[in-house]
């Protein structure tokens, strides 16, 4: 089933910020919290710094009335830079391969393209844009069948 949720981005303290909502929110974290160094090399993409290795590459925490609550360390010697204000998106969990293309193709348009839509190492259909509003989105399918 298709749902919504937010994820935000860190300069480097995701695990304390989503350790803090955890012990506010309680439950657990869905799928343990994965870390950059748990990514397989990526074709184009220079190698990790050590000093990123332990940062958080992902984290998702159920917080209330099934909604998600994501979050992942963007570091800058990988070329992210945070401010408060770009570092949230609107993140959409969808039903079909289709679904997103055709979600992407409209809320992109007009806007910027941060990553098309593509099969990813972690066995999902991803991508990601700034609609011609500003706005941040995340579009995620997995197929579970």
């Amino acid at each position: 089933m298709a749902s919504v949720g937010t994820y935000l981005n860190f300069a480097n303290q995701t695990e304390a910020a989503f350790t803090l909502y955890q012990s506010i929110f309680g439950g657990e974290f869905e799928g343990g919290i994965r870390r950059f160094g748990d990514m397989p090399p990526q074709e184009g993409m220079p190698p990790l710094p050590e000093e990123a290795k332990n940062l958080v590459l992902h984290v998702c925490l159920p917080i209330t009335g099934g909604y998600k609550l994501m979050g992942s360390d963007a570091p800058e010697q990988m070329g992210f830079t945070v401010n408060k204000g770009n570092n949230v998106y609107i993140s959409l969990h969808l039903d079909s391969k289709e679904e997103a293309d055709r979600l992407f193709k409209g809320i992109s348009a007009g806007g910027v393209v941060e990553m098309p839509m593509t099969d990813m190492f972690w066995g999902a259909y991803f991508g990601s844009c700034i609609d011609q509003f500003g706005i941040k989105w995340m579009f995620n399918y997995e197929n579970k069948s």
